[in-house]
């Protein structure tokens, strides 16, 4: 593992804060070719995304003190500003809303600005869950004996035990998602159906690969994570039966 990548004249490059600032400007450059794309300024993209930083960095932070409160008394201090522990759905929520309003601000759709979020968030996603693998952060699975199994002795949090590699189960399919929705974006669609998309199999992936991953059951043998994808399921789901009752719409007035 590679929690520190180099140092810079001795301030040591962490390998998780390399990649956010990858996984950001990655997302930029979607951003920025999407809103021309749909004929926006695409200088917006700038606007946006570092507002999606700003508001991500909140939201991961005030969900990660709820989902982990006695280690938020013990030390806040670590527990807010260091480079392990993030919790990428409460960045979603805390960007998605800074990002509304920003757009909101600058007179852009609502619904252009959902569509080119999908892409940018799994871009980003999986760039980031490369970073936990190097820093081995601890967001590694359970044991195994699978062959692909790995341990992380010099992780930031350290484990000799043969584990499932999570963060490439997540990051490879995260990828994959990422293509699937940018090689919609010039096609026919309802707004906001490639964001319910989005949504929708980011979900299922976050559910099925939390019941190889470390994090504590809730309720009803379901983890904080498998919860909220539910309910990320649930919204992606919505948006894309919208989309579906809106183009069925559209069609039906054509031929009337």
């Amino acid at each position: 593992m590679y929690p520190v990548l180099f140092h810079v004249f001795g301030v040591p490059i962490e390998a998780f804060w390399a990649t956010v600032f990858l996984g950001f400007l990655a997302a930029l450059f979607v951003a920025r070719s999407e809103l021309r794309r749909q004929g926006h300024d695409g200088g917006a993209a700038f606007d946006l995304i570092l507002w999606a930083y700003v508001g991500g960095f909140v939201g991961a932070r005030l969900f990660m003190i709820v989902t982990a409160w006695d280690q938020f008394r013990l030390d806040p201090f670590e527990l807010m500003f260091s480079g392990s522990g993030w919790v990428w759905q409460g960045g979603v929520m805390g960007g998605a809303i800074a990002v509304v309003l920003k757009a909101r601000a600058l007179g852009l759709p609502i619904g252009d600005v959902a569509d080119l979020a999908g892409p940018c968030l799994a871009i980003g996603q999986a760039i980031g869950r490369v970073g936990c693998q190097l820093a081995g952060d601890g967001d590694y699975g359970i044991a195994t004996d699978l062959p692909w199994g790995m341990s992380y002795p010099n992780g930031v949090v350290p484990t000799t035990e043969t584990v499932h590699p999570t963060p490439v189960y997540e990051a490879a399919l995260y990828l994959l998602i990422f293509l699937g929705l940018w090689s919609q974006r010039a096609r026919p669609h309802a707004p906001g159906s490639v964001f319910g998309q989005y949504l929708l199999f980011t979900g299922v992936v976050r559910f099925a690969v939390e019941f190889v991953r470390r994090n504590p059951v809730v309720g009803l043998g379901l983890t904080v994570a498998q919860w909220v994808s539910l309910v990320s399921m649930a919204i992606g789901a919505a948006l894309l039966l919208r989309g579906r009752a809106s183009r069925v719409g559209m069609g039906g007035a054509r031929t009337a």
